[in-house]
């Protein structure tokens, strides 16, 4: 089968889950009957990767393990690390070893999920070496996911040209300039708003983008946008962690009564207490309450 085709049989569940349309992304790829044995192994990973995000661990802990396919056999320990925080350590130890073994670096999403895990745990430079060797598109968009976590859109720029290179229309791609104009700043940050717009326009509204739209709103001061914006990603998704990080921004922005933002954070707690905002508000009042120890008279 020509690649052409391969793109366009699953054209469609890569939109999906590329802008956090995990749901649909499953039903279509329930439904989706395919000849081709890669074209099916690609549509799993997909479909497995939609139940991670939804928090739907199980599943995967369930029905991927060692008898599995070897491409699909790394989400299960994506599946461990994300229902298990408490043995994060012990499963990025694990990974530490995994990956300074023999890797098959054709298997794109063993990459994916070393780099995700280390991202997870804020080892963006181990994350950027598992993912040195490939030049899969999802893969050159999480090294430029990792070099702006370490403050670097220089060299980010340059992996974003390596992927228009690629594939200049891909959804992840065009993700990518969004996420990278966000970090360059400036006139970029319009660029990035309408790149997020033009996606809801011709691929419907999720959660995902419109989280990516407000962020644009709330670095240009348009907070009645964003607050806007934000609404509506809570309309779509009332478990989504990210919209409640960004109205607890937005909620300081407007300088709201303390109740307002403390109301987000404690659902942000309940939904995901090892959410990394929580953890690192969580280290900063103890500085600061270890400082004011410090300081009583």
């Amino acid at each position: 089968m020509a690649p052409s085709e391969q793109v366009d049989e699953l054209f469609d569940l890569k939109n999906a889950f590329f802008t956090g349309n995990y749901q649909t992304c499953i039903n279509e790829a329930q439904k989706l009957k395919l000849s081709d044995p890669e074209m099916s192994l690609e549509r799993d990973v997909l479909m497995y990767r939609s139940y991670l995000a939804l928090r739907k661990y199980r599943v995967v802990l369930e029905e991927v393990g060692p008898g599995s396919n070897p491409t699909l056999q790394p989400l299960s320990m994506l599946a461990k690390f994300l229902s298990s925080p408490t043995k994060r350590d012990e499963i990025v130890t694990e990974l530490d070893t995994l990956m300074s073994g023999d890797v098959d670096v054709s298997n794109y999403v063993q990459l994916v999920v070393a780099a995700t895990i280390y991202l997870g745990v804020e080892q963006p430079e181990s994350a950027l070496r598992v993912l040195h060797p490939s030049d899969h598109l999802e893969c050159v968009a999480l090294r430029l996911q990792a070099l702006l976590s370490i403050h670097r859109p220089d060299l980010a720029k340059k992996e974003l040209k390596t992927m228009q290179e690629k594939d200049e229309d891909a959804t992840v791609t065009q993700l990518a300039q969004a996420w990278t104009n966000m970090a360059l700043g400036g006139d970029k940050i319009q660029e990035a708003y309408y790149i997020y717009q033009e996606m809801i326009d011709k691929l419907g509204s999720t959660a995902l983008l419109l989280n990516g739209q407000a962020v644009t709103f709330l670095a240009q001061g348009k907070y009645t946008e964003a607050e806007a914006a934000l609404a509506e990603a809570i309309e779509k998704d009332p478990n989504n962690p990210e919209t409640l990080v960004n109205m607890i921004v937005l909620a300081q922005h407007q300088g709201k009564q303390p109740e307002v933002s403390n109301r987000y954070l404690s659902q942000l707690k309940d939904m995901d207490p090892h959410h990394s905002f929580v953890v690192k508000l969580g280290q900063k009042e103890a500085d600061f309450d270890r400082m004011v120890k410090q300081y009583a008279i």
